[in-house]
């Protein structure tokens, strides 16, 4: 997941440059950005495939993978990891497409490649017997049909011709773009670092609970994988405004990049209060999902999607305000929103929380874990607003100036 993540913020990162560039027809920019983001990505390949590899097991470790499923895990992400090369040039492409205004390929591309990994799932796995290997082949194989996908339509625009001098290094450009990816890039490693935080957490004081380690562990596999369909949601919602901003950003037509933002975020904001209350009125039968369990497993998941979800509609504007300032080049306010709820709040939180509860009283330690997600919420929003009313005073500010610049040149 983290690996996916890291490789998708980076590459939108990169094109979000070709994007503020196609705006503001600059063609030597464009080809340059087009060139830098692919010696750039071939660079972020290698590093991937060399780091993830070596990783699986101590990461395994850490996460207190169960024995029995171990030997599987490890060869299934040993074989993901291997296509690693392919994932980057897919998410590369993708972006780049949708930078230049093609956001249908890309979709297309996804939508085959899933299809594709759907089929040789049933074929390898059930067909042929390869088991878990089967799988992981089948998923790598579609990431290979939505590449070739993507690299047919991306070669045939004439927005832009390669030359040897898109591939010479220009580090201020390097640094810019590694800059912009750098805001999603980070947000995936919070993820990740909740995730550890919370296992550890929930498993230590769950124990002193009277749901034991297990149940909280179980609940908050369910709850991260509704809670990632609705941030995915969001993603999407934001990824297609993303080639926008961009583009009217670099082509200086900041009156529809305030409305391009006010549609993102009114459909997220839409977005986060359904969430809210349906996790509000019926967690039960969200939860019922993904199995059922007994009265204790199913008063902790009310209790889990009404407290530490209670204030999604604020997450999912957070990381709304991170996409828009990354699309835009303002890699300073991205970074700033990516880390303020996940690394900032809510693992410091997490950790500290549940100590002090459970001095106070025996088996209640658990609960804090639960209140460090709304708390680390209302931290957020607070910074985001700030973030966000700078931005738009700021871009008010310049947009007076260069209505004055040009009404002087017309007189």
């Amino acid at each position: 997941w983290m690996s996916l993540g890291s490789i998708q913020g980076l590459t939108q990162g990169f094109s979000i440059r070709m994007a503020q560039q196609f705006g503001a027809k600059d063609e030597d920019g464009l080809h340059q950005a087009v060139g830098h983001s692919i010696v750039l990505s071939a660079l972020l390949a290698v590093l991937l495939t060399i780091v993830f590899q070596a990783a699986v097991c101590p990461v395994l470790a850490i996460l207190q993978t169960p024995e029995d499923i171990k030997p599987d895990t490890i060869l299934y992400l040993r074989i993901l990891f291997t296509g690693i090369p392919i994932v980057v040039a897919y998410n590369l492409l993708a972006s780049m497409l949708r930078a230049i205004g093609d956001s249908k390929t890309p979709l297309i591309a996804t939508a085959i490649a899933a299809a594709s990994n759907i089929v040789l799932d049933l074929l390898f796995v059930c067909v042929f017997g390869w088991g878990i290997a089967g799988a992981a082949w089948a998923t790598a194989i579609g990431q290979v049909v939505s590449f070739a996908i993507c690299a047919i339509y991306f070669f045939k625009p004439k927005s832009f011709r390669l030359k040897k001098s898109s591939f010479v290094p220009n580090l201020p450009i390097l640094s810019k773009m590694i800059n912009l990816g750098a805001a999603t890039f980070i947000t995936q490693i919070s993820i990740v670092a909740v995730t550890l935080v919370c296992n550890m957490t929930l498993a230590r004081y769950g124990a002193l609970s009277k749901y034991g380690p297990d149940i909280p562990i179980s609940v908050f596999s369910i709850q991260t994988k509704v809670y990632t369909i609705v941030l995915n949601i969001v993603t999407g919602i934001v990824l297609g405004g993303q080639p926008i901003f961009g583009y009217n950003y670099g082509a200086k037509r900041m009156d529809r990049v305030r409305e391009a933002y006010k549609i993102v975020f009114r459909a997220t904001l839409i977005t986060g209060i359904t969430a809210t209350i349906i996790f509000q009125l019926w967690p039960k039968e969200v939860v019922g999902i993904f199995g059922s369990g007994n009265e204790l497993y199913q008063e902790f998941a009310v209790k889990t999607f009404r407290i530490y979800l209670s204030l999604v509609t604020v997450t999912c504007l957070v990381k709304m305000t991170a996409v828009f300032f990354q699309s835009i080049g303002k890699s300073k306010y991205a970074v700033m929103a990516s880390v303020i709820r996940d690394i900032v709040c809510f693992t410091p939180l997490a950790i500290i929380l549940p100590s002090v509860l459970e001095g106070a009283e025996v088996g209640t330690g658990i609960n804090g874990i639960l209140y460090a997600a709304p708390i680390s919420d209302l931290v957020a929003i607070v910074v985001i607003l700030i973030l966000t009313i700078s931005f738009f005073h700021k871009l008010n500010k310049e947009t007076e100036v260069e209505v004055e610049k040009q009404e002087k040149l017309v007189v």
